[in-house]
């Protein structure tokens, strides 16, 4: 849903970087190169490609201390690799051993297997990856249980692997949660609707009334207007898409500049996974969770938006569930305050998963 986006904005950029530009990237990513150092007795900085469904998957695994809790985390997009914003969230690798999965069709994994390498680009086929990836990282790191942490469109991911496989995971956590409601809940689409109105944006009004709030019947091509349009109109999801996820592409020091290239058109290749989730309906597939649950989402976003997430919250059972609004956060909360949702995992999810006191950043 977002790659076209993010390429658009990252376009000119990569294009023909001037002489100043790629010498001010290199400086910030040898800075970042030094902040990700791991150098703990007892930490763990290991990556590479995993045989995961029939095709080689990238997985990293970071952390200082390798008892603390594993986090899994399921990235979005589709596409999205999370692996762009390792110095942004470096200080959670103090408290956890984060593992970053780059799912088919993302990230490393397509750039290592190009578009044919990718195979079957299903939903429920990635759906399998991931509970291959969870059975590889228990084993890996001889943990029983793994903390699962979704964002975005790996939250629709998310909630069927903590709905459906309690014994694997010890909690659930989703940011930017994406609750699909069998196409009954169209609030993002008519809040598009006021924000153009208001702003006298009467072409792209024109296209946003002319496809319709069912977005069964739109096209590919409508999916990527209609998201374009979302952030864009937005003024704080549109700062964002600059300030924390363009930079964070831009000055990544695990990506090269033929990497981030690839990262991109990997978002636009996994695009076609998200109409194949236009008919879920997360009450009808269950709010019975057998583990703790936890929804932390910005408190303005634009794209998931906070109402529908709490409104399945509510409705959730859970033996312990939470949630907490992440204040001046669009889309992207987690990454653009690292440090408050930090501050959550710490004071609510951690304790449960350890029974340990809170801990303090």
């Amino acid at each position: 849903m977002l790659g076209t986006v993010i390429a658009a904005s990252a376009a000119t950029v990569l294009a023909a970087p001037a002489a100043g530009l790629l010498g001010y990237r290199q400086l910030k990513r040898a800075a970042n190169a030094k902040l990700l150092r791991i150098a703990t007795p007892g930490g763990i900085d290991e990556s590479g490609f995993v045989r995961v469904g029939g095709i080689d998957q990238w997985v990293s695994i970071r952390g200082e201390d390798r008892r603390n809790p594993v986090i899994l985390e399921i990235h979005g997009g589709p596409g999205a690799a999370n692996s762009i914003y390792v110095p942004r969230t470096r200080a959670w690798e103090r408290h956890f051993t984060v593992v970053r999965w780059d799912m088919r069709g993302g990230g490393r994994t397509f750039g290592h297997g190009g578009p044919e390498g990718q195979g079957e680009m299903t939903f429920e086929r990635i759906l399998q990856d991931a509970l291959e990836v969870t059975e590889h990282v228990r084993a890996r790191l001889g943990v029983e249980k793994v903390l699962l942490v979704a964002n975005s469109f790996g939250t629709v991911f998310g909630l069927r692997l903590a709905r459906s496989h309690p014994e694997l995971y010890s909690a659930y956590v989703g940011t930017d949660q994406n609750i699909i409601a069998g196409g009954r809940d169209r609030s993002a689409y008519h809040a598009l609707v006021r924000r153009l109105r208001a702003a006298g944006k009467r072409k792209e009004l024109d296209a946003v009334t002319g496809m319709g709030p069912d977005a069964a019947r739109w096209t590919a091509r409508q999916w990527t207007e209609y998201h374009k349009l979302v952030v864009v109109s937005d003024p704080l999801t549109y700062d964002t898409m600059k300030t924390v996820v363009i930079r964070s592409l831009w000055f990544s020091p695990l990506h090269r500049l033929g990497e981030l290239r690839r990262y991109l058109k990997g978002m636009d290749f996994s695009e076609r996974l998200a109409p194949q989730t236009v008919a879920f309906d997360e009450w009808a597939d269950g709010t019975d969770f057998q583990l703790p649950f936890f929804v932390f989402q910005g408190e303005h976003d634009v794209m998931t938006p906070p109402e529908p997430a709490k409104r399945f919250f509510d409705d959730v059972s859970a033996p312990v569930k939470d949630f907490a609004l992440i204040r001046d956060a669009s889309h992207f909360a987690s990454f653009r305050h690292p440090d408050r949702f930090l501050d959550l995992m710490l004071t609510k999810v951690r304790p449960v998963v350890t029974g340990e006191p809170a801990l303090a950043r």
